[in-house]
């Protein structure tokens, strides 16, 4: 393995004469490194004594991400000179890049020693079950990996041990989930609770969603007949799943950020540091598309276990599941240097609320809506006996006006579902704004 190069300060024409060292001199190295030379890189910083003098060593590993660039330019050493690469060159350095693959890269400090055996019988036994894998669970590790395509050139690739690592940040101290429940909407301190999981990546899925069920509130309502209350979580938990194994599977992990999952009052988000496909934009993942996996050794094992397709239909599957839970439809977005899928919660915020002046039998109704996908007059008379009949048409039609429902059928038919036109951002301009549009029923 190359170790890379180093860097001094404080040694002069082979002299050493020292260098002053503080807080903010080590910052502003740092940062001078990071900002200036991308893709980014991680240097290690380290203050000697030598000599009785303080000197600063700075240590940069080779990286696997090349080409770099100082400002822009990508240079070589060539003797004892810093050239500009030529085009030529760089063009078949980014070719060769392109045709590389992170996790089926040779992850050179590990061993067979580093892999947990029990967690490789357990993926043996799953993927027999899911996929019918033609592994027997009591292969041998090394057998069993080097079938699974994990072994190369006698060596682990890195996707066998974000797979099966025991200690993955020995190894990779990027690979880790960090999960933070927020106070309110916006992702600042304090945390209401923050963890961070750094197991293997298949731990991390499961350990990521419990966190994001453990606070998400259940929606609770009664039928009218049924005498047991019917209970959901706020969010289908089966699209918040898919986004938390789309961004592991799909993540850059030769960046240096991390898989977040943040959690607020009026929303989930779900940050993958990477980016799409060359030629894609955010919109193309609304529509049929190609499964292009950024790590497709990563996505194999997924797919063995039945954790993904292969077919690119995940996030039509969030979107389908959003849909059917009531909800709109999960955002996508590109921030510059990771995707991010936004689930947004349906319920009328208390401004909006108070804007529309609902009252608390309308309330109960949307939450009805929102859980059986449509509500007629008599289910409406049955959570509210009291109420007469003309009192649930005059509230329908209220409903109907404000665009929160939507009358489907005529006469004995007569039933009520989400209307199309709701979104808070419609509701935030035609409502508060003032705008209004006369509705018959």
């Amino acid at each position: 393995m190359n170790e890379g190069r180093k860097v001094y300060f404080g040694i002069s024409k082979g002299k050493i004469v020292g260098q002053e060292v503080s807080e903010q001199t080590l910052k502003s190295i740092s940062q001078k490194i990071r900002q200036r030379i991308k893709p980014e890189i991680s240097p290690k910083i380290k203050i000697l004594e030598i000599k009785g003098k303080t000197i600063i060593e700075v240590k940069i590993k080779e990286g696997d991400n090349k080409p770099y660039y100082l400002d822009g330019i990508a240079y070589k050493r060539v003797g004892t000179e810093n050239v500009v690469v030529p085009s030529e060159e760089l063009e078949r350095i980014i070719l060769e890049k392109r045709k590389r693959y992170f996790d089926s890269e040779i992850c050179e400090e590990a061993s067979l020693e580093d892999i947990d055996d029990e967690k490789v019988r357990w993926f043996l036994r799953k993927a027999k079950v899911e996929r019918d894998l033609d592994v027997d669970e009591n292969t041998p590790v090394e057998e069993a990996l080097r079938r699974l395509k994990l072994i190369k050139d006698g060596k682990l690739t890195n996707s066998a041990v974000l797979l099966f690592g025991r200690r993955l940040k020995d190894f990779f101290i990027q690979a880790e989930v960090i999960c933070a429940r927020f106070k309110g909407t916006k992702a600042i301190k304090p945390f209401i609770d923050m963890k961070v999981f750094s197991g293997d990546i298949i731990d991390q899925v499961d350990k990521a969603l419990n966190f994001v069920l453990e606070h998400i509130p259940m929606a609770a309502w009664l039928v009218p007949g049924e005498i047991e209350r019917r209970e959901k979580y706020e969010y289908p938990p089966d699209a918040v799943k898919e986004a938390i194994v789309n961004a592991i599977v799909h993540r850059d992990y030769s960046s240096t950020g991390n898989v977040q999952v943040r959690v607020f009052d009026d929303r989930i988000e779900i940050w993958n540091p990477g980016r799409l496909p060359e030629g894609w934009t955010v919109e193309k993942l609304k529509e049929e598309h190609d499964s292009i996996p950024k790590n497709p050794l990563i996505a194999n094992q997924f797919f063995l276990i039945k954790l993904i397709e292969k077919w690119g239909t995940g996030t039509n599957d969030m979107i389908n599941e959003c849909i059917n839970w009531g909800l709109p439809e999960p955002e996508f977005g590109f921030t510059g240097t990771s995707l991010v899928v936004t689930f947004r919660k349906a319920k009328l915020s208390e401004e909006i609320l108070q804007a529309l002046r609902l009252n608390e039998r309308q309330k109960k109704a949307w939450e009805y809506v929102l859980i059986n996908k449509k509500i007629t007059n008599e289910d409406y008379r049955g959570l509210f006996p009291n109420i007469s009949g003309e009192t649930a048409r005059l509230d329908f039609i209220d409903l109907v006006n404000k665009d929160i429902l939507k009358k489907v059928g005529r006469t004995k038919g007569v039933y009520y579902i989400l209307s199309p036109k709701l979104s808070p951002i419609y509701l935030q301009k035609s409502k508060i704004e003032g705008h209004t549009e006369d509705k018959k029923t």
